[in-house]
Formats: structure tokens, sequence, C-alpha cells
């Protein structure tokens, strides 16, 4: 229960927009918060029950609440962004990215350079960007370097000091990459509008610089100065196949920002698009760490108005897969079909693959923080009180009505424990009985673990559906266990989940990765029991033919079938072929045995 403090401060909370803060008992901030009504938000926090333990942690350690009105849900957005930037509070969701990003700088001078830089400088040069890597900056200032000349020296080109003659060519002018402003061998309006064109380019217009380079090769071709032509033709192509490389979405989609989100248990990751002319020019994904068991929506709001603050978005619509608050001067798309439909699903495509990059390196790098990462998954997709360290798994074969059998399998930290795997021949039930079958192998073996003082699993499948289910169920009351080992059912025809007492299954995301590890379990478990259950009809099938022979034993049969491979090709074999592997006289009895058989 909160303090009288609390109390009080919860009483007379605004019910305007603002952001609220969170201290303990040492005045250190646990949580900052946005919320449309600061009121109606605090409060639920201390009234709700919280499925989350780590919010439960959070609450009871809150001894003080401060809050800040402000006009706007848009102002809350922004406030709760920077104090969160500023504070790093300990249950906000942390973003895993916070690296300095390159930029492509037009410098502020007379013939102004062109750059890659870390660093912004305000001295009124042109910053663009950032691009989320420098082999993109690169990419795109060969492609200009390539199109336009430009100065690579850091001279101060007044038109003082050039028409002083202060400074001469050097070898970049000679080598054609420069055309020399320095010795006033290009005019300031050419270089400017060289400058323009670049502009454009890097934001992702490249529809003014070919209409130039077009009107270029037209003029240099009615004036029949071929090679002039030529050069310019190859300044296009260049150009084109640039643009061909990045996506073309559509031409009508441009200034607008992408957004998507793929989550699991721990950590969300949010891909941004962004679309200038019908093309994407930058696309970049970040990992934010949970806290307090965000959901989606909270993650990506977060991440949007992150994002767009990073990379200086001033785009008025953005597309997402689902509502979101973004801001009041931002326009929020959530497309249905068509080109819009087509980008958001290409981004949530490059959230997956980011994501499934990070498992893979995590697997290498720390492998028990991908194993707890996939317990604590299914931990919480299964409803489960603690992680699910150790499965067991429990499969019937009795096919066509012979040879009962069952088979468990045991997975440990979401791998077979193959040293852990037991099979059961089935002794109380007469003939085809699933349910009877389940109930006395799941009774068999933890009577046995209890009386050897083994581990109990925490999660127990059995293969099938609600009948299986109460046949597990009662084995484990009958041995206490009803509670202190959860128990599910999976039915094989639409991988329905059963619980016991509940007759509405659960449907887990078809790829959802606890999915995977039940069915790899039930597969598992199956292909176990079918081979043992073909082993015994095998041994079942040699007790009728071989060891029905007066005075063959069971290991003369083995070592005839070792030999042979068959009873087809021991029927078939001559005395002295026998007589080479079991001796003369056994050899002689089953020679005899299959001639009479035959003459028969």
């Amino acid at each position: 229960m909160e303090t009288p403090a609390l109390e009080v401060q919860l009483q007379t909370l605004p019910s305007s927009p603002g952001v609220y803060q969170y201290y303990d008992k040492n005045q250190k901030i646990l949580y900052v918060g946005k919320a449309k009504n600061l009121k109606k938000r605090v409060t639920s926090y201390f009234t709700k029950r919280h499925d989350s333990h780590r919010i439960g942690v959070m609450v009871k350690k809150i001894k003080e609440i401060k809050h800040i009105v402000v006009e706007s849900e848009t102002d809350a957005l922004l406030l709760e962004n920077n104090l969160i930037k500023k504070h790093q509070p300990r249950f906000n969701v942390m973003l895993k990215d916070d690296k300095t990003y390159p930029w492509i700088c037009i410098k502020n001078e007379r013939f102004p350079r062109v750059f890659p830089t870390r660093k912004l400088v305000k001295d009124g040069s042109e910053y663009y960007g950032p691009f989320t890597s420098f082999k993109t900056v690169n990419t795109l200032l060969d492609l200009i370097k390539g199109l336009y000349k430009l100065r690579t020296c850091n001279y101060d080109l007044s038109e003082e000091k050039i028409r002083n003659g202060k400074y001469k060519v050097c070898l970049e002018y000679h080598l054609g990459n420069c055309k020399g402003p320095c010795e006033a061998k290009q005019p300031e309006a050419e270089y400017n509008s060289n400058i323009e064109a670049i502009r454009q380019i890097v934001k992702g217009n490249f529809k003014e610089s070919l209409q130039q380079f077009r009107e270029q090769m037209k003029q240099h071709a009615e004036k029949m100065e071929f090679e002039d032509a030529q050069r310019i033709k190859n300044k296009i192509d260049v150009l084109e196949n640039y643009q061909a490389k990045s996506t073309v979405v559509n031409p009508k989609i441009t200034n607008v920002d992408v957004f998507s989100i793929v989550s699991d248990e721990g950590y969300g990751y949010v891909n941004f698009l962004q679309l200038s002319h019908g093309a994407i020019i930058r696309s970049h994904t970040i990992e934010m760490k949970k806290k307090l068991d965000e959901t989606d929506e909270e993650l990506l709001e977060l991440a949007i108005t992150e994002i767009r603050q990073r990379f200086s978005s001033k785009s008025k619509e953005i597309y997402v897969p689902f509502k979101v608050d973004a801001g009041e001067d931002v326009k929020v798309t959530i497309p249905k079909l068509g080109d819009k439909k087509k980008i958001v699903e290409l981004s949530q495509r490059n959230a997956k693959y980011y994501r499934q990059e990070r498992f893979k390196q995590m697997k290498i790098v720390d492998p028990d923080r991908h194993v707890k990462r996939i317990m604590a998954q299914m931990k919480e997709d299964l409803r489960l009180q603690v992680a699910p360290t150790h499965i067991e798994c429990f499969d019937n074969s009795n096919i066509q009505g012979t040879n009962p059998v069952a088979a468990c399998v045991v997975f440990k930290n979401g791998k077979p424990s193959k040293k852990d795997y037991r099979k059961f021949n089935i002794k109380t039930v007469e003939g085809p009985d699933d349910f009877a079958s389940m109930e006395e192998v799941v009774f068999r073996r933890y009577k046995r673990l209890l009386n050897e003082g083994e581990d109990l699993p925490q999660l127990v499948i059995v293969d099938g559906g609600k009948g299986q289910l109460s046949s597990g169920v009662k084995a484990l009351e009958a041995l206490g266990l009803r509670g202190k080992i959860a128990i599910i059912g999976i039915a094989k025809r639409l991988e329905e989940i059963f619980y016991p007492g509940d007759s509405i299954p659960l449907y887990l995301d078809k790829k959802s990765e606890t999915l995977k590890i039940i069915q790899q379990l039930r597969n598992e478990a199956h292909r176990f029991g079918i081979t043992f259950h073909r082993n015994k009809r095998s041994k079942s099938a040699l007790n009728t033919e071989l060891e029905e022979i007066s005075g063959i034993g069971e290991k003369t049969v083995i070592e005839l079938l070792k030999q042979f491979r068959s009873v087809k090709r021991i029927k078939e074999a001559s005395e002295k072929e026998l007589a080479e592997v079991i001796g003369v006289s056994k050899a002689a009895i089953i020679y005899k045995y299959y001639k009479s058989k035959k003459e028969t």
C-alpha cells in the first residue's frame, strides 16, 4: 500500500497532459513516463494488479512523484524523450544505440567543399544526414565526385586573393578532378550551380541533375561535339545506375518516414525507412531493451520520437503498422494496400532480419543469454510460473493395435538431452487404449523419479488433445504432483495447446520459437517411440519365425541376422552358408526346418 504522502500526491494530480517522474527514498529517479491524463495514468500504477514482476518491484520503491504539465501530447512526447536521455532512469526502456553517425557537410565558404564528418560545427555550414554508415557516405561522395568537379583544398578562395594571384592550381587540376577556381579558371556561378545539384542528390532527388545532363548532352550533340556528348552520357549512366540501386518505391511517395517493430520478451527492434522522391534514402534499425514489459505501441512511440530527432527528420507523414501517438504535427497513416502497404511490410522484414542477426550473434558471443531469453519467452507464451529449463514429452505408439509402447523425450535448456530419453512397454493396459496408456507411463515415469530423488521437470507435454491430457493429469494427481509440475497437451491437427480444466485451447503464433520447440519435442517423441515400436515388432516377428525352431536360441538368431540381414535370406541360404556362421549342427537344424516347410 502506498504511503500517506503518496496518497496526497495521487489525489492532487491534474487531469492534464504531462510527464511524470517516480523517485525512490534516496531521491534517485526510477521512471519517466508521459500521459494524456496524468491523474488517470499515474493512479493506475497503484490501483491495478500488475502481471509484471518488474512493475511490482518498481511501484514498491516509489516514495515521491513529480510531474510537469504541458500544453499538448506532442510536448509530453518530446519532454519524456529528453528526460529519459538526460537521467537514464533504471526502469525506462534502454536504446542500445548511442554511436555518433556521419554527415555530409557542404562548407559555408566561397566555392564550398563537400566532405564527410562526424562533428557538427555551428558556422553556417549545411549538414545532410546523419547516415547510418561511412560506407553509404563514401558511396554517395564517390558518385558526386564522378559527376561534378569540386575542389578539395582548404584555401580561403576570397575574390581578392584570387584576383591577386595568391594561389596556383595543384595536381588535382592537372588530373582533371578540379576546374581550378583558385586561379579563376571556373566561374563562381557554375560552381554554385553544381553545389545546388549536389544538394538535391544528397536529398535523394536525382531528377534535376538528370535533366541538366540530358540538356548538356543534347547541346554537345547539336554542335557535333560527340566526345563531350559521350562524356555527359557516361555521367547520366552513372547517375541512373546509382538511382536504380536504391529501392524505388513509387515517385508519388515522397518525404515520408516508415516505422515498424518486432519484439520478444526482453527487447524491441524498430526499423526506420526514410523515403524521398520515391526512393528509400535511409534504413536504420535500433534495439530497445524493455524494462517494464512495455507494449509494442509504447516502444514504437518512444522510438519514433528518438529516431526523428536523431536523424533530424522533417517529414510531415509517417507510415506505421498500427495506430500510434506521434504528435500533433505528424500525420499517421496505417496503409491497408498497394505500394504504401508494401513499404511497411519491407520495413517489418528489415526489423525481423535484424532481430535474427542479433540472435545469431548472441548465440556466438553469449549462448547463456540466448537460452535465458528463449526460456523467458516460453514462460510468458505458455503462462507458466517458472521458466521451463527441463521439459519432458510423452508419445504413445500402438500401430495397428500391436505391441503398445510409449516414449518420453527430455529437453534441457531448449535442446534434446538424449541420455535422459526413456521408453516404456505398456504393462497394465489390454488392447489399444491411448488414454489409459498415457496415464500408466506418466505415473511410472514420475513415481520412479520421486523414488530415486531425481529432479522433476518444470513442464510436461503429452502428445494429444484433451483426453490424453486428462490421463496425464490423473497420474500427477495420484502422485501428489498436481500443481507442482505444469502439464499441457498438443493436438496434432491445428497445433492446439490444451490446459487442464480449460476447454478453450491456446493457439501460438505459427512462427514463434515456443511453438517450434514444442513441435520439435513432439516430433522427437514420435520418432523415438516409432523406432522403439518397430524394433519391438521386428523382435516379435523373430520370436514367431526363428525362435520357434527347437534348439535355436536368441543368440543364434542375432548372429544369423547380423550376417544375412533378414529372415528371408536365412530361408534361402544353403546349409554350408549357414554353417559358416553358426556351426554345422545348428545349420543342419535350420536348413532341415525350412526345407520341410517348403515341401509341405
